[in-house]
């Protein structure tokens, strides 16, 4: 399942740029609890949660235990030193450690509902979609209190694909 790890390490670089963006903005101060609607979780849980979501990847699909950090980052230094430390961990992964895409992995989610998923499934229909909409959620925040971002900081990985032939 190299493509866990290229695709989280793709989109938390993109993120550690966008956290750069936001820290020389002036709600850096106030950004971290800033939230979409009342009801949805801030800035701070989203950065929380789209780290552990690689971690807890790992950790399932290989021999690796990684503790997932259970608090909220503080400030937007906080975040970035969070992200950095996520992408740390997968730079250290090798791809032959990992499980195969067929192999069964448990997941049991924190209201006690199980599941039983091959490799494929669980990072394609779990992993995956919670890291997108976290990782967006995030963007859209940070946006809605003036962060210049857009489409380009969501996607830089994709300047290494550009066709200059035309």
């Amino acid at each position: 399942m190299t493509t866990l790890i290229a695709t989280s390490r793709n989109m938390l670089t993109a993120f550690s740029g966008m956290l750069n963006k936001a820290a020389g903005h002036e709600t850096a101060a106030t950004i971290m609890q800033a939230r979409l609607a009342d009801d949805m979780l801030p800035l701070a849980t989203q950065i929380r949660m789209l780290a552990n979501f690689p971690r807890q990847a790992v950790s399932a699909i290989s021999a690796a235990q990684l503790a997932s950090n259970e608090e909220d980052p503080a400030t937007l230094d906080d975040a970035k030193a969070r992200v950095a430390e996520t992408l740390e961990m997968l730079t250290s992964v090798e791809g032959g450690s990992l499980m195969g895409a067929d192999e069964m992995v448990d997941l049991t989610l924190p209201n006690g509902m199980k599941f039983r998923l091959s490799v494929a499934d669980y990072v394609n229909d779990w992993i995956f979609p919670n890291f997108y909409f976290h990782i967006t959620t995030a963007y859209a925040i940070m946006r809605s209190k003036g962060v210049e971002l857009g489409k380009a900081d969501l996607v830089p990985h994709m300047l290494k694909h550009l066709n200059t032939d035309s």
